[in-house]
């Protein structure tokens, strides 16, 4: 007996097997790229998902696949996908590193129960109405990325309260806003029903079963964002675990038994579970050490060699002098600003590419250290995450966010915490667990950095603080021109 887990992420999409105690069988992995027809934009056709997703299934055995009884979903947070009523895809796919639909954010009057970013569904939704009618005369759902997924395996048209409440359109808890979407002008009628995310949500149809090579009729959960599905897959169980993920993006998560105060900068969500969770959602990790490696000619090996000079990430290449703000998609947490943008600041003759790209790492770092201070002041005291994300595998990158994050890191002994969570949600939605068998599936976690109290890179962090502040309102200029 065994349980699929999909997640679909922004840059690729994995298939993880795990087994009835919650081992990981068998993983594959399709990258695909980010499609930016216009600046500003991010999408992603739902075709690309789709032949990402045969061919992950493909490259897992065909015993294991034949052993599912039951698939879950994790899928990137805050995107759209209309589809019309034969569950065609009547556009691209929008995700949530798009700015097209900055210039709509005043349309969510203050306070907020969670900040708004332009990627979000709601001011998506809002720049389609305005922007591309007959795109919404077709639609008629605009589902989450992970709830596409679902139905185009057969299952039911729904979603779960984790994906519901980041849209910008629901209340905290996940139900929609009628008055808001009133407002608004998008039509009620696109949104599925809500449904647990450990609820089954349907059965796996024929064809999609012979394309897989998976079995009809198994059960569907309904499934849940990718965050809290790595936060389930990671093994947080208890008030204050806490958990930091890097990939494209990178998020802060710390569970909480009952709603979490709202507190400007940051989000609270709900998790897969019947949690909820306080995050910082910074933007640009992977997605800006990418562009910078691909800026610089690197390939990944060369980059971190020259970045850190050596295997214990000594900072020979410490770029003094040098700043780098990694803001290539605006961002969230702290600074709620998707007008920011990134580049270096003090750039000299003597420095290298190496500096540079050390340079990025440690601008990265820094963002991620400024979201995790906005949960220390709203009164959570971290000193331990757990770490999970395929960016995050390199022992000297590891020190470093040790160092710039002042924490302990223990890498959870599950690379594939997302589709592992997932995978749970299966086996809930089965019946084969229960909610009480959660924390007994926690996965081991593994001593892997401690900070080190680098007096030299806590001041280069206050000058990556000084920085920002000195150009944030050129930013806002800047984006209103």
């Amino acid at each position: 007996m065994s349980f699929l887990g999909i997640d679909l992420g922004t840059g690729s999409l994995k298939a993880a097997i795990v087994d009835e105690n919650g081992r990981e069988q068998a993983v594959a992995s399709v990258a695909y790229a980010l499609e930016t027809p216009h600046a500003g934009w991010a999408e992603t056709s739902v075709q690309t998902w789709w032949r990402a997703l045969c061919e992950a299934m493909a490259r897992l055995p065909a015993d294991a696949r034949l052993g599912v009884q039951a698939i879950g979903f994790s899928g990137q947070m805050h995107g759209v996908v209309l589809i019309d009523a034969e569950g065609e895809a009547v556009r691209p796919a929008m995700l949530w590193p798009d700015t097209r639909a900055l210039a709509l954010l005043d349309q969510w009057r203050e306070p907020q129960p969670n900040p708004v970013a332009p990627g979000m569904a709601g001011p998506l939704l809002c720049w389609i109405v305005r922007h591309e009618p007959q795109a919404a005369r077709k639609t008629r759902w605009a589902l989450q990325p992970k709830d596409w997924l679902r139905v185009a395996l057969g299952g039911a048209v729904l979603t779960d309260p984790s994906d519901a409440c980041a849209t910008a359109l629901a209340d905290p808890a996940g139900a929609w806003d009628d008055a808001l979407l009133q407002r608004l002008g998008i039509p009620r009628e696109w949104f599925a029903p809500l449904s647990p995310s450990y609820a089954a949500g349907g059965a796996l149809s024929a064809k999609a079963a012979q394309a897989l090579g998976l079995r009809a009729g198994i059960v569907l959960a309904t499934g849940a964002a990718d965050t809290p599905c790595a936060a389930l897959g990671s093994g947080l169980a208890r008030d204050g675990d806490a958990l930091l993920t890097t990939g494209t993006g990178g998020q802060i998560v710390v569970l909480a038994e009952r709603e979490p105060a709202a507190v400007k900068g940051l989000h609270r969500y709900r998790a897969a579970s019947d949690h909820w969770y306080r995050m910082a959602a910074m933007q640009n990790v992977g997605i800006a050490l990418e562009r910078v490696r691909g800026w610089l000619s690197y390939e990944w090996a060369d980059a971190y060699r020259d970045a850190f000079g050596d295997a214990t990430g000594a900072a020979v290449n410490a770029p003094t002098g040098l700043s780098f703000l990694p803001y290539l998609t605006g961002e969230r947490t702290p600074w709620l600003n998707p007008a920011a943008r990134g580049g270096w600041l003090g750039l000299a003759l003597d420095h290298t590419r190496g500096t540079m790209m050390r340079a990025a790492f440690e601008g990265v770092a820094f963002s991620l250290r400024a979201g995790l201070d906005a949960i220390r002041a709203s009164g959570a005291s971290v000193t331990t995450l757990k770490l999970a994300g395929g960016g995050s595998v390199d022992a000297r990158w590891r020190q470093l966010l040790a160092d710039a994050l002042n924490v302990e890191l223990h890498a959870v002994d599950c690379p594939n915490a997302a589709p592992r969570g997932a995978a749970i949600l299966g086996g809930l939605a089965s019946g084969h667990w229960h909610a009480g068998d959660l924390a007994a599936l926690a996965p081991g976690a593994t001593r892997v950095a401690g900070p080190q109290c680098d007096a030299a890179l806590a001041e280069r962090y206050a000058r990556f603080l000084d920085l920002y502040g000195r150009v944030e309102t050129w930013f806002d200029d800047t984006a209103r021109r």
